[in-house]
Parts: structure tokens; sequence; C-alpha cells
């Protein structure tokens, strides 16, 4: 599994690692681009680029990357049309979307690379509300797939062409980010069924963002249970833990909340809920 946090740069991670990269400045975002991908292909990796269309300078800048070119004819690399990988202004099946990125990392992995690596703008599948739903939901569904898969994926979502409230809905289903927005951050983790990780904040000002992603996650009991490690989670409130609460009860599950904060179990006893477990994390 990869890392979590609020990182500078889109290198220097693994081969399960999963970037939302928020920008404003497509320059700067060739940059990290072509950092993420020049890792990919000194990784072994199979590596490609969406590009948002035959004129677009991220390419350009790829292909002067020393073996980049050599890499592409090798089978090794690739840069494609974005409406080749997801057909622009739908609104995608997260299911089917998954299965293709699986296919693709099968292949590469039966072509002897080390696995996959893609980035993409998606800014385009994210303008309705509809399209966000799906992608926020593809965005968690493809870091279960990444938990024990090699494939490691840069999503960019342009700014200016999108709401705070959009960019944080989406921030928020990625364990990286360059950006903190959404303050918490919920992903997939070991094991892939059934769990989830929790970090950051929960508090008054998550109340309509939480829910959404706890749905959004759409997480199956393992055994009666819903496991959340919640190791990095450093605050959550009440209102919080009463979500986690109706989210297990309509599961018909027990949530299991595993931290090292006695706050959270403090709050669970005297909300007296009885589908939420608090155990220590150590």
């Amino acid at each position: 599994m990869g890392s979590y946090g609020v990182v500078e740069e889109a290198s220097g991670g693994g081969r399960h690692d999963h970037l939302c990269w928020a920008y404003e400045d497509r320059a700067a975002l060739a940059g990290q681009v072509v950092g993420f991908l020049s890792e990919g292909l000194a990784a072994g990796q199979r590596v490609c680029y969406a590009a948002a269309d035959a004129t677009d300078p991220i390419a350009r800048r790829l292909r002067e990357i020393d073996g980049f070119t050599e890499a592409e004819e090798r089978g090794a690399a690739s840069v494609v049309p974005a409406d080749s990988v997801y057909e622009p202004d739908t609104v995608i099946d997260p299911y089917e979307q998954v299965r293709i990125y699986a296919a693709l990392t099968d292949a590469a992995l039966a072509a002897g690379l080390a696995g996959l690596r893609v980035a993409a703008d998606a800014t385009a599948l994210v303008r309705t509300p509809a399209q966000v739903d799906a992608f926020a939901r593809c965005e968690h569904l493809i870091d279960r797939y990444m938990v024990d898969r090699p494939y490691a994926a840069l999503c960019a979502y342009d700014r200016a062409a999108l709401t705070d409230f959009t960019v944080a809905q989406l921030v928020c289903m990625h364990p990286l980010a360059n950006t903190d927005v959404g303050l918490f951050r919920l992903h997939a983790c070991p094991p892939a069924d059934g769990a989830a990780a929790l970090a950051g904040e929960l508090d008054m000002t998550t109340e309509v963002l939480f829910p959404l992603a706890l749905d959004r996650a759409d997480l199956r009991p393992t055994a009666g249970r819903l496991v959340f490690d919640a190791r990095e989670l450093r605050f959550i409130d009440y209102h919080s833990v009463l979500d986690v609460a109706d989210y297990a009860r309509r599961r018909d599950a027990t949530a299991v909340l595993r931290t090292s904060s006695r706050g959270a179990s403090h709050l669970a006893d005297l909300l007296g809920v009885d589908s939420v477990i608090v155990e220590s994390a150590g």
C-alpha cells in the first residue's frame, strides 16, 4: 500500500501511490507529471499519460525525457488521448473503470514489466454533480485495487474550472494530495474488503463532506464488521461518530474504530452508540 499525507512533489513515492493533484498552473503540472512518470519508467513500470488533446504541451515534455521515446517503441510508455481512457462529458461507470485499469495492469505484468503508472487530467469528467459522485466512487474503488496491486496514479484537477467543494470531494478520497483541502481523508487500507483508513480531522466543517465520502466508499462488511484504521485521525467530533454509527447500522454491521485517541472512546460511550466499537491502536 502507498503512503498518506500532503506532498509537494508527485515523485518520490512507490508502486501503489495514488495522488490527487489540484493545479492552477498547467506548466507546474507538467513538471509533476514528468517527475511522476519518469519515476515509473526507472522502476520498470509501464507508464501512460492521458493527453488533453493533440497539442498538449505535457506530451511534448514527456518525449524530451531520456529514454521515453525508446520506451514508447518497446511498449513501456505511451501518450494517449484522454478520450481513449475516459469518455468526456459523460458519467463514468466506476466499476467498469476499475476493470479497465486492472486489465491494463495485468497486461503490463504479462509483458514482463513491474506494473502500471498513469497520469491523467480528469477535470472534464467532474463538471456536474452526477459526474463528481461517480468519479469520487471510482477514486476509492481504484484506491482499494491499489492496496495489493502494482498500479499507481496521478489524478489532476484544474482548480480554476471547478468549485472548492468539488475539489474537496475528490481530494478526500485520495491518500496523497498536494493540498489539505477538506481536512480529512478516507482511503483504502489492508485488507481491501470491509476496511478503510481515516486521517486528518473530522469536525463541523466536514459534516456534509464526510457522510458523502462514506457512502461513496461503499464498504462491504466482513464478518459483520467495518474496520476503520484511524491512527492518523487527529480529531473526531460527535457528529462524525454518529455518522459512522449510522453508516454501520445501514449495513447491518458494527464499525470498529481503531485509534490511539481516548476522545473517540469517550464520545462513543457518552453517545451510547452500540454500532461503534473503539479499539486502542496502541
